[in-house]
């Protein structure tokens, strides 16, 4: 009974919201483009520059709406920062078509993968969607948060900026 306990509180604690100072390397692991072509998570580079990566789902209401309100900002993002998003959607072979339905719809500009098999998920430890962590300029793992609330995206930049000043991230 005890260890039933331990695990749901376990559970309990992954599936908020949580931070960290580090994660380590991006592991690499073989997700899609959205033309259906392979592609290597070692590929993923920003020139020295800090990238996002969004893990989201077609069906994930709060994924769409976070990805939507960084939209918002993104030029200026870019522009300030140089930041890059890569937005990873976890959609299964059943609802993976919508994916490009939706960045045409929305008109995301970012790097947009399918990782219909959840391998890359799997490898970043994501257990609940939207899922974000930020990659500094050397493929360090420095920052992730899961779940969204409205304006979470204005904390997302500030943490950017911070990165980019070389000062601690913020929890």
């Amino acid at each position: 009974m005890k260890k039933i306990i331990i695990a749901i509180a376990i559970v309990v604690i992954c599936s908020m919201g949580f931070t960290f100072d580090g994660g380590g390397k991006l592991p690499t692991v073989v997700i899609k483009n959205l033309d259906g072509s392979k592609v290597s998570t070692s590929t993923f580079t920003n020139n020295g520059k800090p990238i996002i990566i969004s893990f989201w789902a077609t069906w994930c209401k709060p994924c769409k709406k976070e990805l939507d309100n960084i939209l918002d900002d993104y030029a200026d993002w870019q522009k300030e920062t140089g930041v890059k998003i890569i937005a990873v959607s976890i959609d299964d072979a059943r609802t993976s078509a919508k994916v490009v339905t939706d960045v045409k719809t929305k008109e995301w500009p970012y790097e947009v993968y399918l990782d219909d098999n959840q391998d890359f998920k799997r490898a970043m430890n994501v257990n609940v969607v939207p899922h974000v962590f930020i990659v500094d300029g050397n493929g360090e793992i420095v920052w992730s948060h899961n779940s969204y609330a409205e304006g979470d995206e204005i904390y997302l930049y500030e943490n950017i900026k911070h990165l980019i000043k070389g000062e601690k991230l913020e929890h």
